[in-house]
């Protein structure tokens, strides 16, 4: 009997009908029945009479499944409909799906922490098979353990290239809604350094190129076996081959097709658009359409989300597990993780704060040492962030959009931070009590109650962990109110040298002598 990993895919392949619309016209679906659960799957059309059914069993032990559908005829030799597998023990690197925990927190299946270190690479996939490959090298030498990227290709300012293959086969126009064309014509902005381009609406959207999307079956896999969660964006404004003009039936069947294909994926997150109000031709109605489609044909139920250019969505409507978030502000970004937590309860990703790099537009110049502070920010306050990098080169080929190699300062720091996060009693922190000048994290099973006004933190709360971040702020020293009876090591983290000094252990009012320097953060842990 076939045996696979607990969270890993059993994929059954079986020859069927390829006349008319194979795509849409006939069905094939699996019923798995375990011990803990039975689920029944949609399976997918692969091309060239081929149809698969993917399934991830979240229980160990012994499987049964039996096939169903109109995906074969009596010319059609008849295969073997019914079977079983075994799910062993997950590897040591499967952790299973990341779930929404206690709310606000982000956990692996398995019950492992899991702290979202992200980054962006939109279109990295549909590059050059020689610079796809050099990404997956750099990713795997760097702490990111969540990419961002898009199903559909990209035509934006330095995306200008014709991708390399296109998610729909070629055709007539097959599946579009004249009336999108005119709104989009009329109300669709027109970025700042746009380029002009014909529009291509040569294709088929009813029917679904699967030489696209094998390829990226190949790279999720790739993703998943290094630990990478895979943010795939569903839709995007970027575009001028009509995948976002297709009507309503052929956009629900894009979407029925994807979540068939890549459910059975532990590492996919469902994001159902990148900016998600410049799409003109969407209206709000449409949004909920698709992400109650998502929601209902995920027989996993993977994390959902909706991102933003300007106004947030309303992350409180259920099929969105967690906030998506792109800052709204120009100065204020994740030091408002708290607010945003509090308003909807659900966890923050803040998936776009700005690049680091030195691009013309806004979004996309600042320092290594910014991104820094705004994920530590964030980060202390019990969010997720997302990294960026849009440095100019000769060749127009930027990590935020291509992937390669990444040419900033910030992706060490990165890794240090998370180095630092993994070793919190309890796994996780969250935002706790300081002074004006300071964000303070703190352990989040500790009990701790804030208070208004100007509180010096005269007891460190009940598992003695807090790290008190300094940011922008060179103190020369800084003084500690430290219960006198109990005994706490303090260590100075430089965050950007990465670096930890130990300051001894102390107790009552202590005064630490400080480098004088920006971007550090005093630990706190109590010992025996």
């Amino acid at each position: 009997m076939q045996t696979i990993e607990r969270w890993d895919i059993f994929e059954i392949s079986l020859h069927g009908r390829s006349d008319g619309n194979p795509f849409t016209d006939y069905t094939v679906t699996a019923t798995f029945q375990g011990e803990n659960e039975e689920k029944t799957i949609e399976g997918f059309y692969d091309g060239e009479g081929i149809y698969r059914i993917r399934f991830m069993p979240s229980f160990e032990g012994i499987y049964h499944y039996r096939i169903e559908g109109t995906f074969q005829n009596e010319l059609t030799e008849r295969e073997q409909l019914t079977g079983s597998f075994t799910a062993v023990p997950a590897g040591e690197n499967n952790h299973g799906p990341v779930r929404v925990a206690d709310q606000v927190r982000l956990r692996y299946e398995d019950g492992s922490c899991y702290y979202s270190i992200g980054t962006t690479c939109y279109a990295w996939a549909n590059q050059t098979l020689e610079l796809q490959e050099q990404t997956l090298e750099t990713l795997k030498n760097s702490p990111f353990n969540k990419i961002r990227f898009c199903f559909f290709p990209k035509f934006y300012l330095y995306n200008t290239k014709e991708p390399l293959t296109h998610p729909f086969e070629h055709g007539h126009g097959e599946g579009l809604n004249p009336s999108l064309i005119e709104i989009n014509q009329k109300k669709q902005i027109h970025f700042p350094g746009m380029p002009h381009a014909e529009p291509n609406l040569d294709f088929n959207y009813m029917r679904p190129n699967p030489a696209h999307f094998r390829r990226y079956d190949e790279r999720i896999r790739q993703l998943r076996d290094m630990g990478i969660e895979a943010d795939i964006i569903l839709m995007h404004p970027y575009d001028r081959w009509g995948n976002i003009l297709m009507d309503a039936a052929s956009c629900d069947n894009y979407l029925r097709y994807v979540v068939a294909r890549y459910g059975a994926y532990r590492n996919v997150w469902w994001s159902l658009a990148n900016e998600y109000d410049l799409i003109r031709t969407k209206s709000v109605a449409d949004w909920e359409r698709y992400g109650e489609l998502v929601q209902e044909k995920d027989p996993y139920q993977h994390l959902r989300s909706i991102h933003n250019c300007g106004d947030f969505y309303d992350h409180s409507r259920p099929w969105i597990t967690h906030c998506s978030l792109q800052r709204t502000d120009f100065y204020r970004t994740t030091e408002d993780t708290g607010i945003y937590m509090e308003k909807y309860r659900k966890p923050v990703v803040w998936d776009e704060i700005c690049y680091e790099g030195n691009l013309e537009l806004g979004w996309g110049n600042i320092t290594g040492q910014e991104l820094v502070r705004r994920f530590w920010e964030g980060m202390l306050r019990g969010g997720h962030c997302g990294h960026g990098e849009t440095f100019l080169a000769e060749n127009e080929i930027l990590w935020w959009s291509h992937g390669g190699l990444l040419k900033g300062e910030s992706t060490p720091r990165l890794r240090f931070l998370l180095d630092i996060l993994k070793e919190v009693p309890g796994g996780y922190i969250k935002e706790g009590q300081g002074i004006f000048d300071e964000t303070v994290g703190i352990a989040a099973n500790q009990k701790y109650e804030k208070t208004e006004g100007f509180q010096p933190p005269s007891a460190i709360p009940t598992s003695g962990y807090e790290i008190h971040y300094l940011g922008i702020m060179q103190p020369a020293c800084r003084d500690l109110y430290l219960p006198e009876d109990r005994h706490f090591q303090v260590d100075i983290i430089d965050t950007w040298e990465m670096t930890i000094t130990d300051a001894g252990v102390h107790s009552g009012i202590t005064k630490i002598k400080m480098p004088g320097r920006q971007y550090m953060a005093i630990r706190i842990i109590e010992v025996s």
